[in-house]
């Protein structure tokens, strides 16, 4: 099984990156982030016709994330309120950032977590207490009837330092400040562990590029996407990868996919 995770930074205006991705990577499970539209204007048909089953939440020109599954997904849900009640959700919910569902009891929850801005502002703080709201939804999930589950998307932090291009990031940078990283390490300490690290450890592999500056020629990233996998799911990974050959095509997103592979049938 593959389940691919891609920030396409516009699903209308990267519809034909992602079909002829697709064409050559057609991956089980694909989970989008920033799809950037509502979802009565989503491009479903073609990618209908290219034999995906969809599930989506989004928003007009912010946010957003879908599903595209080879294979119908049960228990599909969208934001944190289906699972963790209305009244610890407040209004984290108004920002369409989490979706999940289920393929062969499997679960696979898709994540867009907030950029935060800059570090102190009130983005920043949403960030975290949204961080803080994503532990509980995820202890609930794992003491559910499906407790094996992938956990991918955009998580706007790099959760140390060989995820960052220069070593001159300083800590009050937005991405790799300290609480940034506190707050996914005490995500994963529910039990979770990074799919890319398994099978890579060396650095100078990112996933997301500044458009500015000739970042991505320069190899001047970061490695923000990820793919978190219960301990069972883990030992099942036999690669994981960032697909960096869509982050040269013309207009591109300014992130790459991330796919990782499992030694389980679909």
């Amino acid at each position: 099984m593959k389940i691919a995770s891609w920030n396409v930074n516009s699903v209308r205006s990267r519809q034909q990156h992602l079909l002829d991705w697709l064409t050559k990577n057609p991956v089980d499970v694909l989970c989008l982030q920033e799809t950037k539209v509502i979802d009565a204007d989503f491009p479903r048909k073609p990618f209908e016709d290219a034999g995906y089953h969809l599930y989506i939440s989004g928003q007009k020109s912010y946010n957003g994330v879908a599903l595209l599954s080879r294979e119908p997904l049960n228990d599909v849900s969208a934001g944190f309120e289906a699972i963790v009640g209305k009244e610890l959700t407040d209004d984290l919910d108004e920002q369409k950032r989490v979706i999940t569902g289920v393929i062969n009891n499997i679960r696979i929850v898709n994540l867009y977590v907030p950029n935060g801005s800059s570090v102190g502002s009130e983005k920043y703080d949403y960030k975290l207490k949204w961080l803080k709201l994503l532990k509980i939804y995820l202890e609930i999930l794992r003491a559910s009837d499906t407790p094996e589950f992938c956990v991918c998307g955009d998580f706007n932090i790099a959760l140390e330092a060989i995820d960052i291009y220069s070593s001159k990031v300083k800590e009050t940078d937005i991405m790799a400040s300290p609480a940034e990283r506190s707050a996914l390490q005490e995500i994963l300490a529910i039990g979770l562990q990074d799919a890319f690290r398994k099978f890579t450890k060396e650095g100078k592999h990112f996933s997301w590029w500044d458009y500015r500056t000739g970042a991505f020629k320069q190899n001047r990233g970061w490695r923000i996407d990820h793919h978190y996998l219960t301990p069972k799911l883990y030992e099942k990974a036999v690669s994981c990868i960032i697909d960096t050959e869509p982050r040269a095509w013309e207009k591109p997103s300014d992130h790459a996919p991330v796919i990782v592979e499992l030694s389980l049938p679909v």
